[in-house]
C-alpha cells in the first residue's frame, strides 16, 4: 500500500470518526434507542459507505433444483444450510456478496444467512427472539469493519460477527447460531444432488463478480483502526472460530484434521476464495472446513479473519498448537 493511501485511509478514518454521533444518526434512524448501548465509544462505529437499506438484504429467496444451476463455478463458495425436515440449501457467496443477509425460513425455522466481506465472517442466526420473528437488513455502519445489522421491528443493531444487539431495545441480546458452513459449489451438489439453490435475486448486480478484488492479500483491513493480532498472524489471515478459539487455517491446511478442545476440525481443498480474483469463482484455493463434535454433529462455528477475532476475542484463545 502506498504512503498516499495509507495518508488517504487516515484522513478517511479521521472524517468517519467526527461523524460518530448519535445525534447525528437519529434523523435516519428515529425509532433506535441510543441510550441503550454495549459499544464503549461511539467512534468504533463508522459508516461503510452505503446508507441504511443501500445494501438490500434478500427477503423470501427463491429456488431452483441444484442439478438443474448451471452459472455456478464448480469452486464457488456456497453457504450449506442442511436443517431435517426440508431439502439441503445452497446460499450462494456470488449473492451474499452484493446482499449480505437472506432472511428465510427453512422447515419452520426462520433464519438469516449472512455473509460480512470484510471480515470474511458467514454465519446463519435464528430470527427466533423473545417469542417474536425478526427480519434483518443491512445498516450501512461498520464496527471493527464488520457489518452492523438492524432488525426492522424495533430497529436495534445488531454486530454480525458476535450475532449479538449492540444499541437499541436488543441491546444485549445474543442470537443462536445455527450450524451452517461454507463450501464449494461443487462439494454441495455432490452431497446434495436433490438440494436447492438461491435462485439470482433480481437486482441489476454484476453477479459472480468480486468488488473486493486482492482483499484479503493487502496488508490492512478496510476502516479498521483497531490491534493486529498477536504472534505475528497477519491481520488478513483465516481463522476457524469455533465459540472464543481460533485456529489457523494455515495449520488446518498443513494437518488436513485436527481433534482438541471437543471439536474435529477437518479440511480439505478445493473452494476459491470470494475476496481474491476479480471473478469470485477464479479465487485461490483456500479449501473448505467442517467442525464436529465428539458425536459428529455438526457444530457452529465461522471462518473469519484474524483480526476480526482479535477484536471482538481479546481474550480468546489461539489455538496454535505449540
Amino acid at each position: 500500500m502506498t504512503r498516499f493511501v495509507l495518508m488517504l485511509s487516515a484522513l478517511l478514518l479521521w472524517a468517519v470518526a467526527a461523524l460518530a454521533d448519535p445525534n447525528l444518526w437519529r434523523h435516519e434512524w428515529p425509532q433506535t434507542d441510543f441510550s441503550k448501548t454495549t459499544v464503549p465509544d461511539w467512534t468504533e462505529i463508522m459508516s461503510g459507505g452505503p446508507p441504511k437499506d443501500g445494501i438490500p438484504a434478500i427477503d423470501k429467496p427463491a429456488f431452483r433444483s441444484a442439478s438443474d444451476e448451471r452459472r455456478i463455478g464448480a469452486r464457488e463458495p456456497v453457504i450449506a444450510v442442511e436443517i431435517d425436515g426440508a431439502a439441503p440449501r445452497a446460499y450462494p457467496i456470488r449473492y451474499l456478496t452484493w446482499h449480505e443477509i437472506v432472511n428465510d425460513t427453512v422447515a419452520g425455522v426462520p433464519i438469516a444467512v449472512t455473509f460480512c466481506p470484510l471480515c470474511n465472517s458467514a454465519i446463519t442466526f435464528d430470527r427466533r427472539v423473545r417469542g417474536r420473528v425478526l427480519s434483518f437488513g443491512v445498516s450501512g455502519k461498520l464496527r471493527n469493519s464488520d457489518m452492523i445489522m438492524y432488525d426492522r421491528e424495533t430497529q436495534s443493531w445488531w454486530q454480525q460477527a458476535i450475532g449479538q444487539g449492540i444499541v437499541g431495545q436488543m441491546n444485549g441480546v445474543e442470537l443462536d447460531q445455527l450450524p451452517t458452513w461454507m463450501e464449494s459449489w461443487d462439494e454441495f451438489i455432490a452431497r446434495n444432488p436433490d438440494g436447492l439453490v438461491m435462485e439470482e435475486p433480481a437486482y441489476n448486480r454484476d453477479y459472480g463478480r468480486n468488488p473486493y478484488r486482492g482483499y484479503d492479500t493487502l496488508a490492512k483491513p478496510f476502516l479498521y483502526n483497531g490491534e493486529n493480532p498477536p504472534y505475528g498472524i497477519d491481520p488478513l489471515a483465516r481463522v476457524i472460530r469455533v465459540g472464543d478459539n481460533a485456529w489457523p487455517l494455515t495449520r488446518l491446511s498443513a494437518a488436513e484434521v485436527v481433534t482438541e478442545a471437543g471439536v474435529t476440525i477437518s479440511w480439505r481443498p478445493g473452494q476459491a476464495s470470494a475476496l481474491d480474483s476479480g471473478q469470485i469463482g477464479k479465487g485461490r484455493d483456500v479449501g473448505s472446513i467442517r467442525v464436529k463434535d465428539t458425536q459428529g454433529r455438526d457444530v457452529p462455528h465461522d471462518v473469519m479473519f484474524a483480526f476480526a477475532f482479535h477484536a471482538f476475542w481479546p481474550e480468546g484463545t489461539w489455538m496454535l498448537g505449540r
